[in-house]
């Protein structure tokens, strides 16, 4: 066991860094790893620019070469308002801050809006991957509603020099049909184009909240969100790391299998994390989990995420609010502490 992990995870140490999954054995998974475009993404219908630009990303920044993923995300500017986003760190009103925080951190990409990469494309593009989010959610709408809408192109994108693009879909919404036939379109345009595609797998319906709790994170609902995205050929499926399980039962909806919760699941946040690898074409899609909202002990939380996705048989970690409503340094030695788990050879798959 890793003392500095030890010091940072406290009580939780032992539980995460020593458990064994006994739900779905790891020798079924295609797991990270310096070769994993040779060895997964090369069997698949993707084109030859495709696979360049997914080495690429892979061969970026402190994680270069090890087949995992730390991103930089910053799209909360339309999703959250520029203000709630930035208020507690103003230089990141200006664009190139955004991409600066990125680079100094050793991310393997920086994800934001066409209206970010773009003003600053000409000077990054070619000196770190980037990942132009092409539709949102905005807020000045009122009363609010809650909509994924294009704001880009996927030509757009391609001409400012994107290495990949990125989409949410609201799964569970009465949109999200809408939604997918607009993403899985334009995930086949970027495919033409030599682009990697990243789908936000997000739920979003107001009955996922019942009894008192918010199945939303639910492992059983998240990952068939993952398996809907990885339908649609998104090669990294951005998803939220469980915290509870049964939401399908609970709520009393679709389809599932007891099987799920008895044989494929346990309580533990690895084995729910493994579930939705399995469910990402286990894990021939990367699976890559989000930091959450910036709040206490976020150096903690985000290696806690760290560990439990590597040892779920994960890609890697995409962080925004923790790292960027920070000052840069801190936000820096936040993304290091993230990259340094992926580094360390002793937080092995469970």
């Amino acid at each position: 066991m890793s003392n500095n992990l030890e010091s940072i995870l406290g009580s939780e140490a032992k539980g995460l860094l020593e458990h064994q999954c006994k739900t779905i054995d790891n020798q079924m998974l295609h797991l990270p790893g310096p070769d994993f475009v040779d060895r997964v993404v090369s069997q698949t219908d993707r084109g030859p620019r495709v696979l360049r630009n997914l080495q690429n990303v892979f061969e970026h920044g402190r994680l270069g070469g090890t087949g995992y993923l730390s991103i930089l995300p910053v799209d909360q500017g339309i999703e959250h308002t520029a203000g709630a986003s930035f208020a507690p760190n103003p230089i990141y009103f200006d664009p190139e801050n955004i991409v600066k925080l990125a680079i100094e951190a050793g991310c393997n990409a920086v994800a934001s809006t066409f209206g970010v990469l773009g003003a600053v494309s000409r000077k990054y593009a070619h000196k770190i991957p980037f990942i132009v989010k092409i539709n949102h959610n905005e807020l000045l709408t009122y009363p609010n509603t809650f909509d994924q809408r294009l704001f880009a192109s996927v030509e757009q994108s391609y001409n400012l020099g994107a290495a990949g693009i990125g989409a949410t879909i609201y799964f569970g919404s009465e949109e999200s049909n809408r939604q997918i036939e607009e993403i899985a379109n334009a995930f086949e345009i970027a495919h033409s184009l030599g682009m990697f595609t990243v789908l936000w797998c997000y739920l979003r319906n107001n009955d996922f909240k019942t009894g008192g709790k918010d199945y939303h994170t639910s492992a059983d609902m998240t990952s068939q969100a993952n398996h809907l995205g990885v339908t649609i050929e998104a090669d990294l499926i951005k998803q939220k790391q469980p915290t509870l399980n049964g939401g399908f039962k609970d709520i009393g909806f679709s389809k599932t299998s007891d099987l799920v919760y008895n044989k494929l699941t346990s309580d533990n946040p690895i084995d729910l994390t493994r579930y939705q690898v399995a469910n990402c074409y286990m894990g021939r899609g990367g699976l890559i989990n989000s930091g959450g909202p910036s709040g206490e002990n976020d150096l903690q939380q985000v290696v806690k995420s760290a560990v439990i996705n590597k040892r779920a048989g994960g890609m890697g970690l995409i962080s925004g609010r923790k790292t960027f409503q920070k000052p840069m340094d801190e936000g820096v030695k936040i993304f290091h502490a993230i990259q340094d788990v992926y580094l360390d050879d002793n937080v092995t798959i469970a």
